[in-house]
C-alpha cells in the first residue's frame, strides 16, 4: 500500500482540522465550565452570570421591559420562533443549495450543494465558540463581549432550593419574552444563509478548502462586526440603542444579510476572474423548487424577526408576501419586454429579488409600500443582473450581486422611505421624516466599503496561503469529480 502525498491545501486543511478540535476540547480544561459559577447578589440584565431568582420565587413574566433575566418565555412567543427558525433554516439547506444547484452545469451540482451544507456546518461550530457572543451580547458599540463563548452560562430551566424545575431562563434581552437559547438558534440560521449566499458569486471556479477558510475568516471578521452594528444591544446603527450614532432600519437583514453578503460575492468575483466557460443552468426545476423554499421560508425570515407572535409578525408576513409576488411578476414582464420571452429562471430571480428588497423594511412598511418596493425590486435587480453585470465585466456567476447588494440596498433605502410609524414607530420620507432616508443611505455606505475592505484582505490572505482557484483542468472537467469523488448521474 502506498502513502498519498499530501498537498499544501491538504496540510493546511489537517492542520485546520486539528486546531479546531483543541478549541472545542478546551474549555473542558477549566473547571469552571463544569458548573455554572455561583451567581453574583445583583446582576446587570447582560452580565455574564445573571443572578438566580429568589430559593422559592415562583416564575415571573418576562415583560420586554423592566425583566430580562431568570423569567418565564412566553409560551406563543417561543413556539412561533422555534417554528421561524426551523424554516429559515430551510432556506440554506435545501433551499438555497437547490436554487444554486440547478443554475450551474451539471458538472458542478454537486460541489454548489456541498458548499451550502459545509456552510451550515462551519458557521454552526464557530457560532458556539464566540460568533454568537460577539454579534448579540453587549461589549463596544462597534463588537460584542465574549461572555457567551461556547454559549456557556445559558440558563434554561433552574431549580429551586427543593430541586423542583422551574420554566425560567436568561434571555437575550434583545429577545425578552423568549429562551436565549431559541434566540441564538434563530439568528445562527441568519448567520448561516448570509455567508452561504456568497457562494453564488464564485460558483464552479474556487477550491473548496479556500472556501472554507475564506468564509470561516469573513464570518468573524465581517459579519459578526456587521451584525452587531446594526442589531448589537449597543450598536451604532441600532434604531433601539439611544446611543446608536445613526438610527438605521433594518429589520430583518438589508444591510446585516443582503448588502453584506452580495458585496463580498462581488469582491470574490473580481479576484477569481471569469470562468473559462458558462453554460445555460443545469435544471430550472430544481431552481424553482430552491425558490419556492426560500419563498416559504422568508416568511420565518422576516415575521420571525419580530421575536413574537404579535401584530407586527403578521403585517412583516403580508407585506413580504405581496413584495414578492410583485417583484417576480415585475422582473417576468421587463424580461418579457426586453428579450421577447419570459423564463422560468427570470420570474424565480424577481422573486427572490423581492424578498430581498422587502427584508430591512418588513417590520415599517404598510401593504402597498411593500408594493412599490417589489416593483422596484423587480426593475432595479434585472438591471442589477444584466446591464450593469455587462458594464463593469465582472463574473458574478449566479447574481449574488446583482440580486442581494443591489436589491438589498434599494430595499434598505426605500425603507427610509415608505415607513410608516403606526407599523414600525419610525416615520420616513412620505410622512415628513426625510432624515431617515439619509441614515438608511450612512448604513448601506458604510456596510459596503467596510465589507470590501476587509473582504478583499481576507481573500487575498487566502490566496496566499493556498490559493482560491482551481486549476484549469479541474474547471474543465468539473469541479465535482476533481475535488469530491462524485458525479451527478
Amino acid at each position: 500500500m502506498s502513502l498519498k502525498t499530501f498537498s499544501r491545501a491538504r496540510l493546511l486543511a489537517l492542520a485546520g482540522a486539528i486546531l479546531l478540535g483543541l478549541a472545542l476540547s478546551a474549555p473542558t480544561f477549566h473547571p469552571s465550565y463544569a458548573q455554572a459559577p455561583a451567581a453574583p447578589a445583583t446582576a446587570a440584565p447582560d452580565a455574564a452570570a445573571p443572578a438566580a431568582p429568589a430559593a422559592d420565587a415562583g416564575p415571573q413574566a418576562c415583560d420586554g421591559v423592566k425583566i430580562t433575566e431568570n423569567c418565564t418565555p412566553n409560551s406563543g412567543d417561543t413556539a412561533w420562533m422555534l417554528t421561524s427558525m426551523a424554516i429559515v433554516l430551510m432556506m440554506t439547506i435545501p433551499g438555497l443549495a437547490l436554487f444554486y444547484g440547478g443554475m450551474v452545469r451539471k458538472k458542478n451540482v454537486g460541489d454548489t450543494v456541498m458548499t451550502s451544507f459545509a456552510i451550515t456546518c462551519l458557521i454552526s461550530i464557530l457560532w458556539l465558540f464566540f460568533t454568537y457572543s460577539l454579534a448579540f451580547r453587549s461589549g463596544t458599540p462597534f463588537i460584542g463581549g465574549l461572555d457567551r463563548a461556547f454559549l456557556q452560562n445559558m440558563i434554561s430551566n433552574t431549580f429551586n432550593s427543593a430541586g423542583v424545575a422551574q420554566n425560567i431562563g436568561t434571555p437575550n434581552s434583545l429577545a425578552p419574552t423568549i429562551p436565549e437559547s431559541v434566540y441564538s438558534m434563530f439568528q445562527l440560521t441568519f448567520a448561516i444563509i448570509t455567508a452561504a449566499l456568497i457562494a453564488g458569486s464564485f460558483a464552479e471556479r474556487m477550491k473548496f478548502s479556500a472556501m472554507l477558510w475564506f468564509i470561516g475568516l469573513w464570518a468573524i471578521f465581517v459579519y459578526s462586526p456587521v451584525a452587531h452594528w446594526v442589531w448589537g444591544p449597543d450598536g451604532i446603527f441600532n434604531s433601539s440603542n439611544d446611543k446608536a450614532w445613526v438610527k438605521v432600519l433594518d429589520f430583518a437583514g438589508g444591510t446585516v444579510v443582503h448588502v453584506n453578503s452580495g458585496t463580498a460575492g462581488l469582491m470574490a468575483a473580481l479576484m477569481l476572474g471569469k470562468r473559462k466557460e458558462s453554460g445555460p443552468p443545469h435544471n430550472m426545476v430544481y431552481t424553482m423548487i430552491g425558490a419556492s423554499l426560500l419563498w416559504v421560508g422568508w416568511f420565518g425570515f422576516n415575521a420571525g424577526s419580530a421575536v413574537s407572535a404579535g401584530m407586527q409578525a403578521g403585517m412583516a408576513m403580508l407585506v413580504t408576501h405581496i413584495a414578492t409576488a410583485t417583484a417576480g411578476f415585475t422582473w417576468m414582464l421587463v424580461e418579457w419586454f426586453m428579450r421577447g420571452k419570459p423564463t422560468v429562471i427570470g420570474i424565480c430571480s424577481g422573486a427572490v429579488a423581492g424578498l430581498v428588497a422587502i427584508t430591512p423594511a418588513s417590520g415599517f412598511v404598510g401593504p402597498m409600500g411593500a408594493f412599490a418596493i417589489g416593483v422596484a425590486a423587480g426593475i432595479v435587480c434585472y438591471w442589477g443582473c444584466t446591464g450593469l453585470k455587462h458594464m463593469f465585466g465582472y463574473d458574478d456567476a449566479l447574481d449574488t450581486f446583482g440580486v442581494h447588494a443591489v436589491g438589498g440596498a434599494a430595499g434598505a433605502i426605500l425603507t427610509g422611505v415608505f415607513a410608516i410609524a403606526a407599523y414600525g414607530g419610525t416615520s420616513g420620507l412620505i410622512e415628513g421624516n426625510a432624515g431617515q432616508v439619509l441614515n438608511q443611505v450612512i448604513g448601506v455606505g458604510t456596510v459596503f466599503i467596510y465589507d470590501v475592505v476587509v473582504t478583499l484582505i481576507i481573500l487575498k490572505l487566502v490566496d496566499l496561503v493556498i490559493g482560491l482557484r482551481v486549476s484549469e483542468e479541474v474547471e474543465r472537467d468539473g469541479l465535482d469529480l476533481a475535488l469530491h469523488g462524485e458525479t451527478v448521474q
